[in-house]
């Protein structure tokens, strides 16, 4: 069978994105598990390059100079960012990095839309639809990120609120919805602006009033988001490659989301529409936080039998992770049972924590998750809390006043001895005061993380007769 070399290569190319497609596939099931994450990663990337490669070879392309030279661009810029960036701003990456997905989406759609209103020549109802859904989610996904970004990255407030905020939001919602139907109902570059505009506010206006505590749920949405905008922009496109990496990427966020959403037993629609993480009118917690030293805390998981750490944020800022892997290495060979218990919420993405403990060494089998290593709290003889706040706070299952009542916790306050590696007394990233720091069996080991572990290492060491 012949054909004209552009018949062939259009051929080339469909079989070039099949075969891209398929690593998407395989590549996103191996990272469903932490001990073929990396692999996955690779094996994604392979079908993301075959798949731009293969598009340089569409007949009619054009532009391949600024195709090239962007590709250039972002390729060094991605490359740095990623090399400098420290493992405690991966949230702000990510949350930056999926923005900019959805706004590639929503560029795709307002240029498509502006070349349409300038040339008169409307595509099909469907294709038209479809490039304002894409813009419309896309732009939104763009914005809102940012501020996500700028939230995680301490350049703004955790909540920002105004009285009548949601009916305003839904107003500015209403007037995107009604713009791109007057862009879908008649071209023409004033509407096309104004459209993207309202859609871009509405991202802000979204983003600004969640709280702290909600942003694992929030970033996850909105890579579900930008997902769903490639998707129908990659209609808009018939770029077969587009259609199926955003349609993987929407479907497997959404379900993401799902899940944070139920660790926190919370809906969507109250992730975005409630004040969760603004802190609240819970009880006062009666008591006082008791101080240890860190000769004692050493002593206590030394003699120990089981020993579980629970890391969080905090353990992230103060870099002490490779110090925590050692006293775990210590602990295991005075024949201390030691687990990591990582909630699905902990840090500020999900997988967080996970990533943590992956580059500093430790085993996927010591880690375990909140369903697994709940019921073994009560015969754990000390857990230690490095960072961790809001997720193993007991007040989410004992005051129904609190913002974070009826979200699943670590059960720390269950074991036999509870100590908290923490700088100082403030609350946690939701802004809620932590009943567990107050409990007759907790101990408060104050301190720099990273100092605190050292320290433990040292002791331990001492115990050990210097070795």
């Amino acid at each position: 069978m012949t054909g004209s070399l552009p018949e062939v290569l259009a051929v080339a190319v469909k079989i070039s994105y099949l075969v891209a497609a398929t690593l998407f596939l395989l590549g996103l099931q191996r990272m469903a598990s932490p001990l073929t994450a990396r692999s996955g990663i690779l094996w994604a990337g392979c079908g993301m390059v075959i798949a731009t490669v293969a598009t340089f070879f569409l007949p009619g392309l054009e532009n391949l100079g600024l195709i090239l030279l962007a590709i250039l661009i972002g390729t060094g810029l991605a490359w740095y960012s990623g090399k400098k960036v420290a493992i405690t701003d991966m949230p702000q990456m990510v949350a930056l990095y999926n923005g900019l997905g959805g706004g590639s989406a929503a560029a795709i759609g307002a240029v498509e839309l502006l070349r349409w209103s300038d040339t008169g020549a409307a595509p099909g109802n469907v294709v038209l639809v479809l490039a304002v859904l894409g813009a419309l989610i896309g732009a939104v996904a763009l914005s809102g990120s940012v501020i996500a970004w700028a939230k995680l990255d301490g350049r703004m407030d955790k909540r920002y609120a105004f009285p009548g905020q949601q009916w305003f939001n839904g107003a500015v919602f209403l007037a995107a919805l009604a713009l791109g139907g007057a862009v879908i109902h008649s071209l023409g570059v004033p509407l096309v602006v104004a459209f993207f505009l309202a859609a871009l506010a509405l991202g802000v206006l979204m983003t600004l009033p969640i709280g702290g505590a909600d942003m694992p749920v929030v970033i996850s949405l909105y890579n579900a988001l930008t997902g769903l905008a490639v998707a129908f922009e990659g209609y808009v496109l018939g770029n077969e490659a587009l259609i199926i990496a955003g349609t993987m990427v929407g479907a497997a966020g959404m379900l993401l989301t799902r899940l944070m959403a139920k660790a926190m037993n919370r809906s969507i629609s109250s992730v975005l529409f409630s004040n969760f993480g603004g802190g609240g009118q819970a009880q006062e917690i009666a008591g006082a936080q008791k101080p240890i030293e860190a000769g004692d805390v050493a002593a206590m998981m030394a003699f120990a039998d089981r020993v579980v750490i629970v890391p969080g944020y905090g353990m992230a800022v103060a870099q002490a992770q490779h110090k925590i892997w050692e006293l775990t290495q210590r602990l295991t060979e005075r024949g201390v049972k030691v687990k990591f218990a990582i909630h699905p919420v902990a840090g500020r993405m999900p997988g967080h924590m996970n990533v943590l403990l992956a580059e500093a060494g430790v085993p996927y089998d010591m880690i375990a998750d909140m369903d697994d290593i709940n019921p073994e709290f009560a015969n754990t003889d000390v857990s230690l809390v490095i960072g961790a706040n809001d997720v193993v706070n007991p007040v989410a299952k004992t005051d129904p006043a609190s913002p974070i009542y009826g979200m699943p916790i670590l059960d720390v306050v269950d074991s036999k001895n509870t100590v908290v590696i923490k700088r100082g007394k403030g609350t946690g990233f939701a802004g809620i005061e932590n009943a567990l720091f107050y409990a007759d069996n907790t101990r408060m080991l104050y301190g720099d993380g990273a100092e605190m572990a050292n320290a433990l290492v040292s002791e331990l060491k001492a115990l050990d007769g210097g070795h």
